[in-house]
């Protein structure tokens, strides 16, 4: 080997050891091995070399050209093992330390009063029904005994969708989870045991009331059900709901299309303070009664062998009673500050107060 390769491998092996990264190491193998490269001249003048001396030239040059090419490969190999150490000390974690504290996701209060709902109403037997929010007008009022003239049916009340051909119904946003009892009686014979939980639809906004609303609605269908079993029912479930064993109930006479007797529910509530339970003072909460004959002969039930009852609530009401909220509009507001305050982590059961 002469004295110009001697020469190139010393200063390409120093420049190697001088390459403190993989992007030094890429311009000492270019500056090398490329089609520049100091060694790919070499290769190209070998022609030029006598010919008594360019086998021997050229075997040396193959000899340097592997010999540079495996120190180059070492070099990488060792530069990439060095950044992938410095790397994983970078970031080494220490497992012996607490975790950071990281933001939980909480449920929407609607959302977990709808589940405790669900959970008290689930231990008297009922069953969870669903149904959809666009309804046909038989569904929504027909079916319900709601007579053609009845202010619940004007457009300033109820959302109407297009109708589906001339002449044709035109279809309704629910106004009320109501449909969904008469699907679920036209569906499955009684005996039935059922609540109904969902959105529904009314034009109406204020600080307590919004055109998207949910509301919780029952029915109960045997042969034997009499109005002290839907009296013990709702008892039994608004002292739970509220946690308080003792809360006071009233039942008063009242008017629904869909039941007979009727009945607005009333709890005790102070109106000075706002405090359930007491004070002397009756605050309006839900309204029910016994199914109305018709709405039963409706849905194919024969009235003279069967009969029911059912209840229905605004499930933001009750809602903002048991935790003094006095305005609805937040609860749409998307707003993360009110959710941290109200919400509920989602690891907490729905709660069923013991002692009811």
């Amino acid at each position: 080997m002469t004295d110009d390769l001697f020469t190139l491998r010393a200063e390409t092996e120093a420049a190697l050891r001088e390459a403190a990264d993989v992007r030094a190491w890429d311009a000492v193998r270019v500056g090398v091995l490329g089609k520049s490269g100091t060694l790919t001249a070499l290769l190209k003048d070998l022609g030029r070399t006598p010919a008594e001396q360019r086998r021997e030239r050229g075997a040396a040059l193959n000899r340097l050209k592997d010999e540079l090419a495996a120190a180059i490969e070492a070099r990488r190999a060792a530069l990439e093992e060095a950044a992938l150490e410095a790397r994983l000390a970078a970031e080494r974690i220490d497992v012996t330390l607490p975790p950071r504290p990281a933001p939980a996701g909480l449920i929407h209060p609607v959302s977990r009063t709808m589940e405790e709902m669900a959970a008290i109403f689930g231990a008297m037997g009922f069953a969870v029904a669903e149904g959809p929010d666009v309804e046909s007008d038989w569904h929504n009022f027909g079916a319900l005994n709601i007579p053609a003239h009845h202010p619940a049916r004007a457009d300033h009340d109820t959302f109407y969708l297009p109708p589906a051909g001339p002449g044709a119904a035109p279809p309704v946003l629910r106004t009320h989870t109501s449909p969904v009892q008469v699907r679920s009686m036209l569906r499955q014979p009684p005996p039935l045991r059922i609540v109904t939980m969902g959105r529904t639809y009314r034009a109406d906004h204020d600080a307590t009331h919004s055109p998207m609303f949910h509301q919780l609605e029952g029915l109960a269908i045997g042969r034997d059900i009499t109005l002290g079993h839907l009296k013990g029912c709702l008892i039994d479930f608004l002292r739970s709901f509220f946690g308080i064993a003792s809360l006071p109930v009233r039942f008063r006479a009242s008017y629904f299309p869909f039941t007979e007797p009727s009945m607005e529910v009333d709890i005790g509530w102070n109106r000075r303070t706002g405090e359930l339970g007491g004070g002397g003072d009756w605050l309006e909460i839900l309204g029910s009664g016994m199914v109305h004959p018709k709405v039963l002969a409706n849905c194919g039930i024969d009235p003279a062998e069967w009969q029911g009852f059912a209840f229905g609530m605004g499930v933001e009401r009750v809602t903002m009673l048991k935790h003094g909220m006095a305005d609805l509009r937040p609860f749409y507001d998307s707003d993360i500050r009110w959710l941290r305050h109200y919400g509920s982590s989602p690891l907490a059961p729905a709660m069923l107060h013991e002692g009811v």
